[in-house]
């Protein structure tokens, strides 16, 4: 297998004058004023548009506006609230007049907030609703940098283009001229599930190099009437990548969604071509499917259907031709079963693109095989989220695809990714050590992740070299493909293999209540009992031990997980198991329940 490759193709070139307000300014002199560029979900409901002209009048007032406040070019300002159009419209106000944006998760506490605003000395907060103002004011006296807080629920919009009437549109185009691509564009604070959050420093260029060249790479995306539904937060690299990649477009549509508790309506009202999230979205949608079918006839039809569908995708993959009884029974699935799957997204479906973690190899199958093409990426914030990703016509399921062509990766001594490329940030705002740390002696990004490459560049992740397990008999164990398996049960929320410095491996599962209510009435048990009565059942242990069993068989005796435990409670941010992008911390699991792990797993007494 290779251990270095630069995908071919002149790298992508970035004029030193492009930002990310240049990818609205592109868009619109391409599309024309009139042409819809976003859709935002209101409070009543109800949907309101705003055509390019329109959202570009509206970053320019807003500009106008930060510039009378007194932002002055490299000025922090902090965002600080869940998805709706408002984030982008200040995000491309911000960059057009060179300010600095510091987006905070909207699920983030109070201290939390105020790490991030005093590290990065912000001078401008704005909160979407009243709840994270409030969290940001009893914290506004211990920021001495901070300067003000807004609300957009209480018109910090028309206020801030109500200060701009003063500021002329020379004084606005001069600042946006003097800001570059190499100018500091954001400071992203990691979600920390291997330590503290860390803000990482990306610049115009790194944004607008991978925005670009994953349009290029991935064309098919965004032709036509294209239409992405947004629902993860803003604060989150990924989907500020995935809001710019629309904007260069020719015709596409943003649908900013603040709330995912309508997603399926929504879904259906707001019809996107692709939609772009988390593994464990698609893992709800296929658990649903299933759980729709029942256990009776259509639930064997399902599962049938199911795995006919992986071997469809196995067989596209391999480039063998299906024959006339597989394309027959294909069409009988089709009209039974993959339809109504699909349309759970839209009517006008046409891809689905997976970040942020790993996804289960058999769930990329069966969604490729009921003619959902699922994109796949792997990126970090340190590198604007997405470096290498999957394309339509080259889509090697089980990998993250390529790097954009002039940019590179490769495998170190000790197996671990290190990538190269315009998308790589420049370090860590104020931690020049953890800088240096990052970063090999000839400027290669340390990515912390295990892969191997084949030889066309694919890249497959095999762990985080800190999750690698070593057992007291000093067996290394990759955790992450068993915690995927087991996870595919449709009652397990969360999956975390344990067994460092142990005698066997073992897991800690959590479970997931919304499939709890729909599973517990096929075994005649009450649909309402809680996580916490059903954490002790014989018959839940039973079924999760069926998933624990098929990702044993995927490793050696020495690998599997002997043991596992179902915790009475799930994950959560508040006990820190959960990242804000809702990443579990694995450190976090291992300190929390520590106690139950020993106990529980290993027999010992604490």
């Amino acid at each position: 297998m290779l251990t270095e490759y630069t995908t071919p193709g002149h790298a992508l070139t970035v004029r030193d004058n492009e930002t990310i307000y240049t990818l609205l300014t592109d868009r619109l002199e391409r599309s024309g004023a009139d042409s819809p560029l976003t859709e935002n979900k209101e409070p009543n409901g109800s949907w309101s548009t705003l055509t390019a002209g329109q959202f570009n009048d509206e970053v320019r007032a807003i500009a106008k506006g930060l510039i009378q406040f007194g932002i002055a070019k490299g000025n922090a300002v902090t965002i600080f609230s869940a998805t709706r159009v408002e984030w982008g419209l200040l995000d491309f106000a911000l960059a057009a007049v060179g300010a600095v944006t510091v987006p905070i998760y909207d699920t983030d506490s109070a201290i939390q907030a105020e790490r991030i605003l005093n590290d990065s000395d912000v001078k401008l907060a704005i909160a979407d609703n009243q709840e994270r103002f409030d969290r940001l004011d009893s914290v506004f006296d211990h920021c001495p940098q901070l300067e003000r807080i807004l609300m957009l629920d209480a018109d910090a919009i028309a206020a801030l283009k109500g200060l701009g009437v003063m500021i002329s549109d020379e004084e606005l185009d001069e600042r946006i001229a003097s800001v570059g691509a190499d100018d500091l564009a954001t400071i992203v604070y990691t979600s920390g599930s291997t330590g503290a959050p860390k803000g990482a420093e990306l610049t115009h260029r790194n944004f607008v190099s991978i925005t670009r060249a994953a349009a290029e790479c991935v064309p098919e995306m965004l032709e036509g009437n294209a239409r992405l539904l947004l629902f993860l937060p803003l604060a989150h690299c990924f989907a500020r990548f995935i809001q710019y990649f629309v904007f260069t477009s020719d015709a596409g549509v943003i649908g900013y969604l603040p709330s995912t508790k309508t997603l399926p309506h929504d879904m259906q009202v707001f019809e996107p071509t692709f939609v772009l999230s988390v593994p464990r979205v698609f893992e709800k949608v296929y658990n649903a499917a299933s759980r729709k079918a029942g256990t009776g006839f259509k639930g064997r039809v399902f599962a049938k259907a199911a795995e006919f569908a992986r071997e469809w995708s196995e067989m596209e993959q391999q480039g063998v031709s299906p024959d006339a009884k597989q394309r027959a029974e294909h069409a009988l699935y089709e009209k039974l079963v993959y339809s109504s799957i699909r349309g759970a997204f839209g009517p006008r479906i046409k891809y689905l693109a997976c970040g942020g973690a790993p996804l289960d190899r058999r769930l990329a199958t069966f969604f490729n095989g009921i003619g959902l093409t699922m994109i796949q990426g792997y990126g970090l914030t340190e590198t604007a989220a997405p470096f290498a990703f999957t394309r339509v016509h080259d889509n090697v399921i089980g990998t993250v695809g390529q790097p954009v062509p002039g940019s590179s990766v490769r495998i170190s001594a000790t197996g671990e990714l290190e990538v190269k490329g315009q998308n790589v940030f420049r370090g860590y705002h104020n931690l020049p050590e953890k800088t240096a740390e990052t970063f090999a002696a000839d400027g290669w990004l340390k990515t912390g992740d295990l892969a191997t490459l084949d030889d066309e560049g694919h890249i497959t992740l095999t762990g985080r070299a800190k999750d690698i397990i070593i057992t007291a008999g000093g067996k290394n164990v990759a955790p992450i493909p068993m915690e995927q398996e087991i996870a595919t049960c449709p009652i397990v929320e969360h999956a975390v293999v344990v067994g460092d410095n142990r005698p066997f491996v073992g897991a800690v599962v959590t479970l997931d209540q919304e499939g709890l209510a729909h599973w517990l009435p096929t075994q005649k048990l009450p649909a309402d009992l809680t996580i916490e009565q059903a954490a002790g059942l014989p018959e839940v242990a039973t079924e999760i031990q069926r998933y624990v069993d098929r990702a044993n068989a995927e490793v050696s005796r020495a690998e599997s997980v002997r043991k596992f435990i179902v915790l009475p409670v799930t994950f959560t941010q508040e006990n820190k198991c959960l990242t804000p992008s809702m990443k579990v911390v694995r450190p976090k699991v291992n300190e929390v329940f520590a106690d139950t792990i020993a106990t529980g797993i290993y027999g010992a007494k604490r």
